[in-house]
This record gives structure tokens, C-alpha cells and sequence, in this order.
């Protein structure tokens, strides 16, 4: 008796591995953007849902990553449209629940992150795109529908503030002249 094999369609394939491949940088970029582990998985789900729809409209494999990552950053942008915020007025003396504290809230990583939060939007989304999501100055320029090199002047720029904001030597320097 033969052995038998399943026939998946090469569309299939290709998801599958870029499922495979880019679900861990997607999560952090979504976490990165949300502050929100559930909210994070559903960005991620609902980027890999749309690039299933429109598979077909990806041209080269090479560009899936930064495909995706526009995705989802259209994504998170959509679930805030959408969303309407109830307010509520919150206790001063409500405490994190040290169980559920994650790295990324505590020490120099809540430091970093509360730094990039403070940068326009101008610089902090090319950094985040470039950090978290591993693309290329001219990757970013694709994405944004920028210059290469205002990218790169972008990226510097970022990389500039943060220091200052962060209180690295350049900053100690410029607060002496």
C-alpha cells in the first residue's frame, strides 16, 4: 500500500512558513505597540488572517517581513478606530501584581520604553520598525513611502533623543555647554 501524501497547495506552503518564520518578531512588534500581551496575539492573528486573504498581492517573498509589518501596524490603527475607551477613574493605590509584572515594565527596560513612548511618532515608529522588527533603512522607506535617506536621517535623529532622553553622555555634554 503507498504511503499517502497530502497535497498542499504551494499558497499554503508559503503562509505556513512565513507563519513559522515571522510570528515572534510580528508578537514583539505587536506587544511593542499595544503594551498588551492579548492584545499583541490578536494583532498577530488578525495580520496572519489579512495576509491569507491577500496572499496573492505579495509580489516577492523577500518583501513578506515587511509586508506584515505594515499589516499589522494598519491593524493596530484599525482596532483603535473602531474602539471606543470607556474611562474610569482609578485608585491611586491600586499595585501591579508582582506575579503578573513582566521585564518589560520594570528597571532599564521600563525606562527604555518609556523613552521611546516620549519621541514623535516621526522617529519612534522607524525605530520600533528597525529594532523590534529587524528591517532595513530601505525597508522602512518602502513601507512609510519615504527617502532612504530620510529614514536614515530619521533613525539618527531617534537614536539622538533617546540618548537624551535617557541621560547617556551626549546629553551629560550638551547640559554643560
Amino acid at each position: 500500500m503507498a504511503p499517502v501524501v497530502k497535497d498542499v497547495n504551494p499558497k499554503q506552503r508559503q503562509y505556513e512558513a512565513m507563519v513559522r518564520a515571522l510570528s515572534a518578531d510580528l508578537y514583539r512588534y505587536a506587544f511593542w505597540l499595544s503594551r498588551s500581551e492579548t492584545v499583541a496575539q490578536d494583532l498577530v492573528q488578525e495580520t496572519f488572517l489579512r495576509a491569507w486573504k491577500n496572499l496573492d498581492t505579495l509580489r516577492d517573498a523577500e518583501s513578506a517581513k515587511p509586508w506584515l509589518f505594515t499589516i499589522l501596524r494598519r491593524e493596530n490603527a484599525r482596532l483603535y478606530e473602531r474602539k471606543r475607551f470607556d474611562t474610569v477613574e482609578l485608585d491611586d493605590t491600586v499595585a501591579e501584581d508582582a506575579a503578573f509584572a513582566s521585564p518589560e515594565r520594570s528597571g532599564d527596560a521600563a525606562q527604555v520604553r518609556e523613552a521611546i513612548l516620549r519621541l514623535p511618532e516621526k522617529y519612534r515608529d522607524p525605530l520600533a520598525m528597525q529594532v523590534l522588527g529587524g528591517m532595513t533603512g530601505d525597508e522602512i522607506a518602502e513601507r512609510t513611502g519615504q527617502q532612504p535617506g530620510a529614514v536614515t536621517t530619521q533613525l539618527f535623529r531617534a537614536r539622538q533623543r533617546l540618548k537624551d532622553l535617557l541621560g547617556g553622555p551626549a546629553a551629560a555634554e550638551r547640559s554643560r555647554k
